[in-house]
Order: C-alpha cells, then structure tokens, then sequence
C-alpha cells in the first residue's frame, strides 16, 4: 500500500511541474483581478509601486486604503499592520506623489483627528480588494468600511457596532484646506489643496460628502486644535469629525461622496452619478464596467496564475491616464485646466508619462480602446492650446521629471493606428514645437535643442544630464514625426528634415564598443566610458540597456555593430553579463539598480522602460526562437498574480500593458509603425473584440510552459512566415493560429524579407 501512494504521488508531482492545469473557461475576468499586485514596495525596492486603486476605468477620481502617513507617496504597503483611513487620490505613481486628496476614517469611542492615534489595526484576511468594490474590517473599532466608485464619486458603506460613539472623520490634508458642517443638510463641504506641483495657484480640489443619518455631535479641527461645536473651519490643514447614534450592525451609515476641481457646485453636479441608486446598484454597475472593458480580451487556456497576472494587468492598463474632465450643467464636457487655471471646454486627461507609456500604454489603447485615445488626442490638443506645449509627464500639469520628447510619439501613433483627431493639424503644429525648441521646464520641449539643431546630438560636456539618453529619443522622436508628417500628407522639406534627424542615432554609436556613448561637443567621444555606469549620459540604466534605442532603425543598428549575427551576439551578451554596475552617479544603487541585479537574467534590467523591447529584436537579425525563448522567460519569472508580482515600478500601465501584448504573442516595438513583432504567445485561445466589431482570434496548438517556440503560423488559413503583423490588417478582423512546439524552428523568419520595419531597408 505504501509503494503504490509513493508512486501514486511521483506520478502526480510530475504531472503538475511544467503542466499545471490550463483553464478552459474564464466567465467574468473581474473574479481574477487582484488589485493588490505590486504593492509589497518600499522606497528602496519596488515590486510595483502600486496601490489597490479603487476606480472605473480612467476615473478622474481614484480611491484607495492609506497604510501611509499624511503625504507619504507610499499611501498603501502590502506589510503594513494598520489603516489610517481610506484616500481619495489622484497619485500615479508614488514618486509623483498626490494632488487634491482627502481622507475618510471611521471610528468608535475614539475622538481624535490623530492620525496615529485614529490607524486601526487590520488584516488582509479580512480585506477584500477588487478595482470596483473594496471592504476592510477595521478590528480596533469592530467597524466594517466597504466602498464601491464612479467616476467623480463613491458610495461608503460604513457597518459599525451598536454605539452611541460612531465617528466619521474627513482630513482635508495640509497645505491651506477647507470644511463647512452643514448639519440641516446631513452634508460636508469643503477644498483640498495639497498637491506635489504641476497645478495653477487657483488649483482647489472641491469635494461633498452626503450622510444618511442625522449628526449628534459635530468638530472641526485646525492645525492640531479640535474643537467641538465649530461647523466651518479655514487653515494649514483641516478637517471635521462627525459623530452618529448607530443602533448595531443592522443599521449601516451610508456616504456618498464626490469632488471636483471646478467649484463646490460642480461636486454636487457629480455627486448625481450615484442620484438615488443604492450601494449594491453602484456596485453593480462598477462591475459590469469592468467586466465590460476586461472582456474586451477573452482568453482561456492559460493556467490560473497566468490568467490572474494577465487580467490583473490589463486592469492597471486600464486605469491612466485619468480622466479630469466633468459635464457641466448643461451636460457640456469642461475641465479646469492644470495648464492656465481657467475652466474650458473639451476633454482633458492627466497622469501619464510619456517616457514610459509612449512605448506600448498608448500604442494598446490604440487598437483595443481607439474611442478613449481619441479623446486623450483631443485633451492633448487642448494641453497644447492652453499651455503652449504638449506635455512630457503630466499629473495634473507640465512635471519636470524625465528625459524626451515622446508626445511627438503619443501623436503619431495614433493617427497611424487610425485614431483620426479633428485636431490633428494643432497637434502637428505642436509637436514640430517640440523638436526644435527647448520649454519652459527641461522636461517639456527639448532641453538641449539648440545643440541638438546644431550638431545632431546632445553633447556629453554640456551640463545638460542624460545626454545621449536625450540624443537617441529625439531620433526616435524626429522619426514619429516624419512617419506623421507623411501621413497627413506634407511637404518635401518637412519630410526630408525629420527623416535625416531620425538617422542621428548614428552620431553616439562608437564602433571600438559596440554600443552608444556620449559624444563631447566638439566630436570626440566621452572618457572615460564604462558601458555599465548607470546614469550619467543615461537616464536610469546604462549603456547597455540604451544601445537598444533605435526603435527606428534596428537595420542600421545591426549594420553599425558589423551585421545581423554581431548584433544577434550583443543582443545574447545582455542576458550572459553579470548584473553589475557603476553607481556612483547616483552615490548609492537606486532601486532600478536592484531590481536588475536580484533577478538573475544578467544586464536585462525588465523593471524599467529603456530596455522592455529589446527581446523581441532577434526578429531583426533572422533568429526569432531567441525571442520567443526571452520573452516568455520574462512573462513566467518577472511576472505574478502576488503583491510583490512585478520586478520594478509598474509605471502607470505601461509594464502591464507589456505583458498584455506579450501574452498576446505579439509586441509595439516602434510605435508609429503600422507593425507588432511576433513573441511568444502564452494562451490556447485569445479573443480580442475590437471596437469596429470585427475580431482578432489567436489560437495556440501545444502550448505548455516548455514549448515555448514557433514551429508554424497561419494568418487567415495561410502559412505566414514574417516576425510581425500589420496592424491594419489585424483591425480587419484575422485569424492567427500557432502550433508551438519545446525545439526551435531555425528555418522559419530568417529571410530578410520576414523582418520588421527598419527606416534603413523599408523605407
């Protein structure tokens, strides 16, 4: 009996490793999102730096549980033992911090503004978090907190024991805030105006919370004074504290509350997106929203860790940029403009960078979701109009952080994937601004445009940082806009002037390495050069990872580094390096640093943007298995359903949005082409209905975890032997069908003709 359990179990320990059970039918893909991936993060290593943002897809108002003191970027830690309060917040990423926030906090018994004597001890056993619904048991109170969103509002449920001492708190934050008790009205009113930059000297966020039950006892505090009795209250930092008779869990004290950055008047307008609905009618409809925009993206036939990690992250795909326009009271879309302080019509949207989401955020919004890019083309139409410039990192306005010009990017993809502006001039003529002048703040414009003008590149000996990072961007950058320019049909002159400027990169490449360095301005190269020093002529990463920047031209790459089988052995020199590096840059190893060294795939540094693309470019140099190979490694070890479940900074969807298309089997490599490059695809069976009605089916024969590999491709019933796909071919509604198998098929995709574009070959 004991040997036939022995071999009983070696046969079902072998049949799970390599071949976990595959799922063959998702149903609602809310039920696999985890709003809590990436939240096990610290300053010092980020698995994320995310928070479970409580939101409708591109909210203007996120809302999220604060572990986190007062300002703190890290509003939410997956470790942390207690809950100060539950934020609304408008934060994209915590090195940005937040603007126009406030929070909420029940309690019992306990009076007090303090935030830390309100925090509550709490557990993720008793947590529930998913985008449209979030519920915590707060146990030093015995008082359950549930919240469900809209756009502009939410709903609170607050379950508290019997008690004649319930308190709500609002915490208006620092930095001037307002309250006014109106107790006739069971309401709050009042301003946040806390923000980390980026916003007018008018800026206000307005918010209303509206209670179903009457106040017994109301206070105000101001600068650390709480004083009982006082209904309205101007200062550094306010807030009141509301107090409820509740007769026991039976009797829950319902909020509603909404905010606007108009006027008061305007947060009660969007308090009407919850009217008289109930919380479980506004927990409904937040669920089927998302479930509508998730299930835009059907797979099965993935494992159900796989399924989590993919649909967690077309969540967080889903949620920047934000949406920061309201309906006025005629139903007209107005915004107040983070660019001029004045309220306007049209559409506008904020936090993003573009640094980050240019490269696959934008271009996947592009194919699944063209109706919401047309609307953030129109918004940054209107950026332009009010502000003078196109913004490189907004959140709400011009930031200045990052290296780029990569709106010109944004842009042009766009209207190349179909995205048709009615502004498309206005945002030409902004993106030609762009490229030829430095802005107001280094980060919007081009810092270093006279000397780029001049000689083609960003000198090394300038003082102007991250200057050959600069150098290969605005290449790129000068190609979206020929490949725009062409497009709605220009003149010679500006065809020819961005077409030459996109062929700069060729400037920093020094053939004694083989890789990019900064050039000094009078032509020499700079010395001395360690192609592992982080920074310096780079922006967060190094040599190695940046060489890789010439989305454009990977032709002419392979041609500069002595043909296709030289670059196909720097391209393997990537994963077969040490992950060492030079810091002394920075003085100390930033956590981009780490995350590549910890995870043991040599240079590859998949936690942050520069190097994302570079394992599919094996399909430029005729051998694609390699990226097949690298890529689903990367899908299967840099990638997890759990809270520490991605290997860097998410960055406002873009690293999601990269393992969405990866899974897929597909890749943007250079956006503002009309192309993806073939990877590696992970499920049996992807249906992708687009927004034309039309549908992309991707089905994949032996798909398993070991084979990972191409053996063959049909598009529409026919073989198909290319390393890429045609967007405007796909969007007509195709039929991809993969047999894969654990060997490489060395024959297939080697031809020059099977590889992707290249300005060098194609054009």
């Amino acid at each position: 009996m004991k040997l036939k359990f022995l071999v009983f179990s070696i046969l079902l320990l072998s049949a799970s490793v390599g071949h976990a059970q595959r799922i063959s039918q998702v149903g609602k893909p809310l039920d696999y999102v985890s709003t809590l991936v990436g939240t096990q993060s610290t300053y010092f290593l980020s698995s994320g730096n995310t928070y479970p943002a409580i939101a409708v897809p591109w909210g203007m108002n996120f809302w999220s549980p604060q572990t986190g003191k007062m300002g703190d970027g890290w509003m939410y830690t997956y470790t942390a033992e207690k809950i100060r309060g539950i934020k609304q917040t408008h934060q994209p990423s915590p090195w940005m911090n937040d603007y126009g926030q406030f929070s909420i906090m029940a309690m019992v018994g306990n009076k007090t503004f303090d935030q830390e004597k309100r925090a509550s001890y709490f557990s993720h056993k008793a947590e529930v978090a998913k985008p449209h619904y979030y519920s915590v048991y707060l146990a030093d109170y015995d008082t359950k907190v549930e919240v469900t969103p809209t756009s502009r509002a939410a709903y609170f449920r607050f379950t508290f024991p019997q008690t004649e001492e319930a308190y709500v708190l609002l915490d208006a934050f620092d930095k001037g805030s307002y309250v006014e008790v109106l107790p006739q009205e069971n309401k709050i009113i009042g301003y946040s105006t806390k923000n980390s930059g980026g916003v007018p000297s008018n800026f206000k966020n307005y918010f209303v919370l509206e209670f179903n039950k009457p106040f017994k006892d109301i206070s105000t505090f101001a600068d650390s004074v709480l004083e009982d009795g006082r209904y309205s209250v101007k200062a550094e930092h306010v807030g009141a504290l509301i107090g409820f008779s509740v007769k026991g869990k039976d009797d829950p004290l319902l909020m509603k509350v909404a905010s606007s950055f108009i006027s008061n008047e305007q947060a009660e307008r969007n308090l009407k997106e919850i009217g008289d609905k109930t919380f479980e009618m506004v927990k409904s409809e937040a669920e089927s929203i998302w479930n509508k925009e998730l299930g835009k993206i059907e797979v099965r036939g993935g494992t159900i860790d796989q399924l989590r990690t993919f649909y967690s992250c077309l969540y967080r795909s889903l949620l920047f940029p934000r949406t920061f326009y309201e309906y006025n009271e005629n139903g007209d879309i107005v915004h107040y403009s983070p660019y001029n302080g004045q309220v306007l019509p049209g559409y506008m949207f904020t936090d993003t960078g573009f640094w980050d989401t240019f490269r696959c955020l934008f271009p996947f919004l592009n194919l699944m979701y063209p109706e919401m890019s047309l609307k953030m083309q129109d918004g940054l139409a209107n950026a332009y109009r009010e502000g003078g410039w196109l913004p490189e990192w907004a959140s709400p306005g011009y930031r200045n952080v990052m290296v780029g010009n990569n709106s010109a990017s944004v842009v042009a993809d766009a209207w190349i994937k179909g995205v048709r502006s009615k502004d498309i001039e206005i945002l030409y003529e902004a993106v030609v601004k762009g490229s030829k002048n430095a802005g107001p703040l280094p980060a919007v414009g081009r810092a270093g445009a006279e000397y780029y003008n001049e000689l083609g590149y960003v000198p090394y000996d300038v003082n102007i940082n991250e200057n050959a990072a600069r150098t290969l961007e605005y290449a790129y950058d000068d190609f979206a806009i020929y490949q725009l320019a062409k497009a709605i049909g220009k003149g010679k002159d500006d065809l020819q002037f961005y077409k030459d400027r996109s062929f700069n990169y060729k400037k920093l490449f020094d053939p004694a390495t083989g890789l990019m360095r900064g050039k000094n301005k009078d032509g020499s190269f700079q010395s001395p050069f360690n192609p592992f020093k982080w920074g310096d002529a780079f922006t967060e990463g190094n040599s190695w990872h940046y060489s890789w920047s010439v989305f454009q031209d990977f032709a002419g790459l392979a041609k500069l580094m002595g043909g296709n089988k030289a670059m196909e052995n720097k391209l393997d020199s990537v994963f077969i390096l040490p992950p060492i590096f030079d810091d002394s840059y920075y003085g100390f190893p930033i956590h981009e640093i780490r995350e590549m060294q910890i995870v043991n795939m040599g240079q590859y540094a998949h936690g942050n943007q520069p190097i994302q693309h570079m394992a599919y470019l094996y399909n430029y140099v005729g051998a694609p298995w390699k990226s097949q190979f690298w890529v689903r490694e990367t899908m299967d070890r840099m990638y997890s359903p759990n809270p520490d479940g991605y290997c860097g900074d998410e960055d406002n969807g873009q690293t999601s949005a990269w393992y969405v298309f990866s899974a897929l089997g597909f890749y943007p490599v250079t956006p503002a082409v009309d192309e993806y490059v073939i990877g590696s695809p992970l499920f049996d069976e992807v249906k992708l209905h687009l927004s034309n009605g039309k549908t992309i089916e991707i089905r994949s024969v032996n798909n398993n975890a070991e084979n990972r590999y191409i053996k063959d491709l049909t598009l529409n019933g026919k073989s198909y032997s290319k390393n890429y796909l045609k967007h405007s071919e796909l969007i007509k509604g195709a039929k991809l069908n993969f047999t894969m198998d654990n060997k490489p098929n060395t024959k297939r995709g080697i031809q020059s003709s099977d590889f992707p574009y290249s300005l060098s070959t194609h054009d």
